[in-house]
């Protein structure tokens, strides 16, 4: 049996608080489909964060699926959207994009990221109407490398997406680890102003499930709950979504789990480190990738779960490493310690 396993940040249920509100709330009769008055009190929570007291948000269950609803709800027919290699739509989402007839773009990235210099690559390539017209930019803050974008880098993008008609979409997953990162000079108000649509992660930053999808850009806001139901994503009970964001928002347990996660991952990083390993990425949030010896990689494995992420060469391997909400300091040090006997 494993020790303890770093698989992933969702691996655990929810934080006591949700779950005791979704008690305490349990008896409640309420109106369905998102007009309920959990649902209110979440989105008066999250405008206050904002700083936007007209911000329209929605709730969802999952990544994958505002991915695909925001997606879908701004492309046309003809039209196509820009992501790094290691976007999450491209990599790891099963075709969900292109299964509602959407090409994605693959644009050149250093570390995850997306530069103005890697989208204009793809525009310069696609200039008639006898290929796809892209017209979208997904990026994602935290990547899947673990990086952040700076609000320059930021800047930079939404600049340019303004002057070629893009919209700018941010996946939010990992948002609360790449706002609480040392690294990010970010807030959550500035997205208002930087994307035009993004979501906030809750699923994999101490909640049962959920998203809340933002919508910035007012042209876009219009119709979108019909997408949601087309794309059979409007809850009858959105009050248990709902719940676990008025839960997050209230008292900052939002970004209070999401430094947790991120300081537990910078001890294992900073270990690591002074046992003279490398890293595959710059991460400097909840997800890091040290490059071990194949030797000590299997011994690891052993002892613990994690996922082996890419080759280096014949004798060494990139894992995938990532902390959670719940994870405890103990477990940090204990493999930190069978780690230096390896």
């Amino acid at each position: 049996m494993l020790k303890y396993g770093f698989y992933n940040d969702y691996s655990e249920g929810a934080h006591p608080r949700i779950l005791e509100l979704l008690q305490q709330t349990n008896g409640n009769q309420e109106i369905g489909y998102g007009d309920d008055r959990l649902s209110a009190r979440a989105t008066e929570l999250i405008r206050q964060a904002l700083g936007q007291p007209d911000a329209d948000i929605h709730y969802v269950t999952g990544g994958t699926q505002a991915n695909l609803i925001v997606l879908a709800s701004i492309l046309r027919s003809h039209e196509s959207v820009i992501a790094a290699q290691t976007g999450h739509i491209h990599v790891h989402e099963a075709g969900a994009i292109e299964a509602v007839g959407h090409r994605i773009n693959i644009a050149p990235s250093v570390d995850g990221k997306l530069s103005p210099e890697g989208v204009i690559e793809v525009l310069d390539q696609h200039t008639d109407e006898h290929m796809v017209k892209p017209r979208a930019v997904f990026i994602s803050n935290a990547t899947e490398l673990g990086t952040v974008y700076t609000k320059l880098e930021l800047e930079n993008l939404h600049e340019l997406c303004r002057s070629r008609n893009l919209v700018l979409y941010m996946d939010g997953a990992r948002l609360g680890a790449a706002l609480c990162s040392p690294a990010s000079d970010v807030k959550l108000s500035d997205l208002c102003e930087l994307v035009d649509v993004f979501y906030i992660g809750g699923t994999k930053n101490g909640a049962l499930l959920g998203e809340a999808i933002v919508i910035n850009h007012h042209d876009l806001r219009s119709d979108f709950r019909y997408h949601i139901k087309q794309r059979g994503a409007m809850l009858a009970k959105g009050r248990l979504i709902a719940a676990q964001f008025v839960a997050l928002f209230t008292d900052n347990l939002f970004f209070d789990l999401a430094q947790h996660a991120d300081a537990m991952a910078a001890k294992l990083q900073h270990g690591m480190a002074s046992l003279d390993l490398r890293f595959f990425s710059n991460s400097t949030t909840n997800l890091i990738f040290p490059i071990l010896p194949n030797q000590v990689l299997h011994k690891m494995l052993s002892m613990y779960g994690f996922y082996e992420y890419a080759r280096i060469d014949a004798s060494h391997t990139a894992v995938r490493i990532v902390t959670s909400w719940a994870t405890p300091e103990a477990r940090v040090d204990e493999f930190l310690a069978d780690l230096s006997r390896t």
